[in-house]
């Protein structure tokens, strides 16, 4: 009887990116995917240690997984903290970093007692199983070099490393060629992408010069990256969508600061003028984390008159959470709870007035 597998995804577009390349290997292992975890012999967690919200589902996982009566083989990737590495070693039979999962065939055979392993393989290679016959999401790079202090992506991800300008051309050629309507260009920082003389807004020319009937898109943006080049050719790019996720985060210059976000409330808006001037259709989201440590009641009232300025379609309102290994997390979580979900509310509330969209349940995030 054919064996059959599960993935389940615990984060942003570029995890589920990933389990797109894990289901692509376990394919190719003979596997065969189904819905119904309860009937998988193996179950697959792609998560990002990002959210603590994240860790704390898998821990989920882990307790509907102990009483299964099947007991499936179980692996957890992804954008995984050390921490939460060896946090979860007992939970799962093997716990990988995604770079290795195109190694997945050979790991399987080895013993348990060498089941967290890494061995930094170009998982990019991996031809991914497509969830979607309509969208589609292209990784251009991985990893983050910005630091902000309250991220651990550049301990999960490591520091940038953008994709040959070649394979994200033959990728994306090939979703058009088999159908695929809409693409979406994905990195921690897709601004700072560059491949010998090929950077970002070059590439987004290559890809909307590909022949085919698609649209294209891509997050996420750093403001501090936003260049006047990059705006120019999204103006000549035709096959380009309208929707931009530009992260704010926070609508006060000090708490800016201590995010190590190194614009300021003045730029960033300067920064949305000359994007709307240029580009008057555009749909504008952000991204906005409140209860930062030290956030004063005056630091949150910027917030929110900034985002009363500035008009969204869509806000990612995040609560602030402390994530180990990050400077922020050094710092005294002064905030509590209870004000946090205060000040979370009054966002929404205030979106929802201005008929603007709190983001839905699983979407893509910065934070």
């Amino acid at each position: 009887m054919q064996k059959k597998y599960h993935v389940v995804v615990f984060g942003c577009q570029m995890n589920i990116s990933d389990a797109e390349r894990v289901s692509a290997v376990l394919e190719g292992m003979k596997y065969k995917d189904t819905p119904n975890m309860s009937e998988a012999d193996l179950v697959a967690i792609t998560m990002c240690s990002v959210r603590q919200s994240a860790v704390d589902r898998v821990y989920g996982i882990i307790e509907k997984l102990k009483k299964s009566n099947k007991k499936p083989l179980t692996i957890l990737t992804g954008c995984i903290l050390k921490k939460d590495q060896k946090a979860f070693i007992e939970g799962f039979d093997y716990v990988i970093d995604i770079k290795d999962i195109k190694k997945l065939p050979k790991l399987l055979s080895y013993k348990m007692s060498d089941r967290s392993l890494y061995m930094q393989n170009n998982y990019f290679d991996v031809t991914p199983r497509y969830a979607s016959k309509n969208s589609a999401y292209i990784p251009i790079m991985t990893g983050c070099n910005n630091f902000c202090s309250y991220c651990v992506v550049p301990y999960t991800r490591g520091r940038e490393i953008s994709r040959p300008t070649k394979e994200i051309l033959s990728e994306a050629k090939n979703l058009v060629k088999h159908g695929h309507k809409e693409i979406w260009l994905l990195g921690q920082n897709v601004n700072s992408y560059k491949d010998k003389k090929n950077n970002f807004p070059k590439l987004l020319k290559m890809v909307n010069d590909i022949s085919g009937d698609f649209s294209f898109n891509f997050t996420s943006s750093h403001p501090k990256d936003f260049s006047d080049e990059l705006i120019k050719t999204m103006v000549k790019c035709e096959k380009l969508s309208m929707d931009l996720n530009l992260p704010i985060q926070t609508g006060d210059d000090e708490i800016l600061k201590k995010m190590n976000r190194p614009y300021t409330v003045s730029q960033y808006k300067n920064l949305v003028k000359k994007i709307r001037k240029s580009l008057p259709k555009i749909r504008l989201s952000t991204d906005i984390i409140v209860g930062f440590p030290g956030e004063t009641k005056k630091q949150f009232n910027n917030t929110v008159k900034t985002l009363k300025e500035i008009g969204y379609g869509v806000a990612f309102i995040n609560k602030y959470s402390a994530r180990t290994g990050t400077v922020a997390a050094k710092m005294e979580d002064d905030v509590p709870w209870t004000e946090k979900k205060r000040r979370e509310k009054i966002l929404i509330e205030l979106v929802n007035k201005k008929d603007i969209k709190k983001a839905p349940k699983g979407a893509y995030s910065e934070y």
